[in-house]
């Protein structure tokens, strides 16, 4: 109980501070969102339209600091996080749940797919060290990582794409496919997700791969896994139950921290492939000084960091108790 609780806390805490410092620093930026959006045109700027912009963005600049704080407190509770400045007058919100799934299909599966795939290899690696499998892949698969992704993504693009015609070589889906819960739509989603998938599959597993396959190494000279052979246990329980269970452990926080930021979306990955996702979103609204939308991202950001270290936090202790016992 202990444990749980002071992990709360400072969920809690470092909560309550990413909400205040995003409350407070596009404020002690010049200008407003309404300022941003009327620079873009040339004359002078009548008060009742900029008063009206004001208004549409939920603006007030006759409220004090305090006061203006709890109202922004209450509309994160409401989910209302004004209205964007790039997708002028639709509110912030409804964008973000627009792009969001995007993302999660995307870079959230395979950043899971590429985690279970390399601890896997790595462990199996690392338990037949010296033989085929970890001669072979490990090191492949380290060279592909350190790949810049923009370069082994425009490759792809170039040979299986434009070359092979195999799969499209950008976008979500095609614009002609009627979107809905349909096989067609589906087929189609997928068939755009296959490249971005696959270069981000093959420029991230390689660390995955490389740190469970050190981690086991390590495990394996311990004296619990000499004992458990000395019992005369069989090798797949020794290799899941006493070395892969240890040895993943370091790997979880990183798997937490990788997954809590794929709510970022991979930036240059939906650059690059022209993906409507969050990442694209982020992009968008930096370029456009959109600090409603920025706002809400980096919120959105946040919470989603601290969610998956909690739950890496959680797993942890339950894979060993001894965590447990130290906190």
């Amino acid at each position: 109980m202990r444990f749980v609780l002071r992990r709360l806390g400072f969920f809690v805490v470092t909560l309550w501070a990413a909400v205040t410092l995003n409350f407070l620093i596009p404020r002690l930026m010049p200008g407003n969102a309404a300022l941003a959006m009327m620079s873009r045109y040339k004359g002078r700027i009548q008060p009742q339209a900029m008063h009206a912009l004001e208004i549409a963005f939920g603006i007030h600049t006759h409220q004090s600091l305090p006061a203006a704080y709890f109202t922004y407190l209450g509309n994160i509770a409401r989910g209302h996080f004004g209205i964007s400045l790039t997708f002028f007058p639709d509110a912030v919100s409804h964008q973000v749940l627009q792009a969001l799934p995007w993302t999660l299909g995307l870079v959230g599966l395979t950043t899971v797919i590429a985690f279970l795939l390399g601890t896997l290899i790595g462990l199996v690696a690392a338990w037949r060290r010296g033989g085929f499998l970890d001669g072979a892949l490990p090191p492949i698969f380290v060279i592909t990582s350190a790949f810049p992704y923009f370069w082994l993504a425009l490759l792809a693009i170039w040979f299986f794409s434009i070359k092979l015609g195999w799969v499209p070589e950008s976008g979500g889906y095609d614009v002609t496919t009627t979107i809905g819960w349909s096989w067609t739509f589906i087929g189609d989603v997928l068939r755009h997700s296959i490249l971005p998938a696959f270069t981000i599959l093959i420029t991230s597993i390689g660390g995955w791969i490389l740190t469970m396959r050190n981690n086991t190494i390590s495990v394996l000279a311990e004296d619990y896994v000499r004992m458990a052979r000395a019992k005369g246990l069989k090798p797949w329980r020794i290799m899941w139950t006493y070395a892969g269970r240890n040895a993943i452990l370091p790997n979880l926080a990183g798997f937490a921290m990788s997954l809590g930021f794929v709510v970022s979306g991979a930036i240059l990955v939906e650059f690059v492939f022209n993906y409507p996702g969050v990442g694209w979103m982020f992009l968008q609204s930096v370029e456009n000084q959109d600090y409603a939308l920025m706002q809400a991202l980096f919120l959105l950001l946040t919470v989603a960091v601290l969610v998956a270290i909690l739950v890496a936090d959680g797993a942890t202790a339950l894979l060993d108790p001894r965590t447990r016992d130290s906190s």
